[in-house]
C-alpha cells in the first residue's frame, strides 16, 4: 500500500489517479497513523512552501514523514513535496523551516530577458545519474510538465539526478537511499511520468 498525504493542498486527485492506474493500491492519508503500515509514500504538492509545511505539522504528518523516511521505506516527493525536503525556501519571505533532510535550499529562478516565470510547461530532463531506479525505462532528453517559479539548490550535488534548462540549469530530480523527488509533475507527463510512477510501485512492491 502506498500512502498518498493529504495536507489540504496537494495536485491529489492526479496523483491518485495516476498512481492507480500504474498498479498501486493507494491510501490517502491525513494523519500519521494512518501512514504506519504503508511500504511507500507520496507527498505532492501546489501552492506556496510554507502552506505545506505548516499543513503537515498541524496534521502531525511533518515528524512522521521524517520518521516514515528514516525507517527506509521508500518516499516520493513531487513539486512543494521535491521542495519540502531541503531546509529552507527565499519564496515570500518564508520563514518556515523545511523537513531538512538534505542541505540547501529552494530558490527562485533568476531574473533574465525573454525568460517567463512561472516555468509552465514541457520540458527536458538530462539524466545524470542513469542507474537511478525511478528512471527505468526513461530516455535522456525526456520531456516532462513543469509547473513552478522556485527549485531547489542541493548543497550535496551526488543527489541530483536529473538537470533541466530554464534560463539556467537546476536539479529538476534528486535520489539517495530510499527517497525520490521531482520538481516536474509526473502525473501530467503521460507517457514518460506513468513509466516513472510504474518504476516507483514496482520497487515498493506494489
Amino acid at each position: 500500500m502506498i500512502a498518498l498525504l493529504d495536507y489540504g493542498s496537494g495536485n491529489l486527485r492526479s496523483v491518485h489517479k495516476a498512481l492507480v492506474r500504474v498498479g498501486a493500491e493507494v491510501r490517502i492519508v491525513r494523519g500519521p497513523e494512518e501512514m504506519r503500515d504503508a511500504r511507500a509514500a507520496v507527498l505532492p504538492g501546489v501552492g506556496a512552501f510554507d502552506d505545506c509545511i505548516h499543513a503537515l505539522r498541524r496534521q502531525e504528518l511533518l515528524e512522521a514523514t521524517r520518521e516514515f523516511i528514516r525507517s527506509g521505506r521508500l518516499f516520493l516527493g513531487i513539486c512543494v513535496g521535491y521542495q519540502a525536503l531541503f531546509e529552507r525556501s527565499e519564496e515570500f519571505n518564508s520563514c518556515a523551516a523545511g523537513l531538512g533532510l538534505f542541505a540547501g535550499r529552494v530558490v527562485r529562478f533568476a531574473a533574465a530577458a525573454g525568460l517567463k516565470v512561472p516555468q509552465i510547461g514541457w520540458n527536458q530532463i538530462r539524466i545524470v545519474r542513469p542507474e537511478c531506479p525511478l528512471y527505468r525505462g526513461v530516455a535522456d532528453g525526456s520531456y516532462v510538465y513543469f509547473v513552478h517559479s522556485f527549485f531547489p539548490k542541493p548543497a550535496d550535488e551526488s543527489i541530483v539526478a536529473t538537470r533541466t534548462e530554464y534560463g539556467e540549469v537546476f536539479a529538476s530530480s534528486i535520489w539517495r537511499d530510499n527517497v525520490f523527488a521531482t520538481q516536474f509533475h509526473p502525473e501530467k507527463s503521460q507517457r514518460v511520468g506513468l513509466q516513472l510512477l510504474r518504476n516507483f510501485v514496482e520497487l515498493a512492491g506494489g
